[in-house]
Parts: structure tokens; C-alpha cells; sequence
């Protein structure tokens, strides 16, 4: 059974800094990418950074210059370093590992910034 845990999350002011790990287990070799995803209440859940097994990456424009995605293949593990936060970035983080033809998803860690 494949499973994504988040940790690292919490509640910060704005303008500091967290890191999120993401653990994967049960997954035979590596994913094909590995990302960080958040969701706020009423919202749509949308990506934040996506990292791809060779190691490029893509953000959203909202994180650009203040996020950066990293992961480590042989452990599955992806990582979202956050910095200069702000209230907008309120919200729960899902990890997502994508596999040759399935999507895996993590329970979320909730991330609270306060002005």
C-alpha cells in the first residue's frame, strides 16, 4: 500500500519560514514527479510546485522567488522549503507522487500564517 505523510507544518506570522517533508512509502522505484499542492477552505486546490525525476521544476506564480521544491529519489522524498510567508498562503498541503499511470495523494499538513 503506497502512502504519502506530510509533516512540518504549523502556524507561523508572515514573513517566516517552514519546511515541508513528504515521505513515500510502498512505491516500487521512483516517482515520475513529486508535488506540493494546497487548499484553502472554499477554494479549488491548486498546485504550489511540482519537481520532476530528472529535476526540473515548475511553481506557481504566486510562490515564485519565496518556495523551493527539492526531493531526495531513492527516499520518495519531497520537500517544500517556504519563505517570507504571507497570510494568503493559509492553507491545508497535500504531497502528490505521480506514478506511471496512478496519482497518489497525502493527507495534508495544515499551514496557518498570521499577519
Amino acid at each position: 500500500q503506497v502512502q504519502l505523510v506530510e509533516s512540518g507544518g504549523g502556524s507561523v506570522q508572515a514573513g517566516g519560514s517552514l519546511r515541508l517533508s513528504c515521505e513515500a512509502s510502498g512505491f516500487l522505484g521512483s516517482f515520475n514527479a513529486m508535488a506540493w499542492y494546497r487548499q484553502a477552505p472554499g477554494t479549488q486546490r491548486e498546485l504550489v510546485a511540482r519537481i520532476f525525476s530528472a529535476g526540473s521544476t515548475n511553481y506557481a506564480d504566486s510562490v515564485k522567488g519565496r518556495c523551493t521544491i527539492s526531493r531526495d529519489n531513492p527516499k520518495n522524498t519531497v520537500y517544500l522549503q517556504m519563505n517570507t510567508l504571507k497570510p494568503e498562503d493559509t492553507a491545508t498541503y497535500f504531497c502528490y507522487g505521480q506514478g506511471r499511470v496512478v496519482g497518489y495523494w497525502g493527507q495534508g499538513t495544515q499551514v496557518t500564517v498570521s499577519s
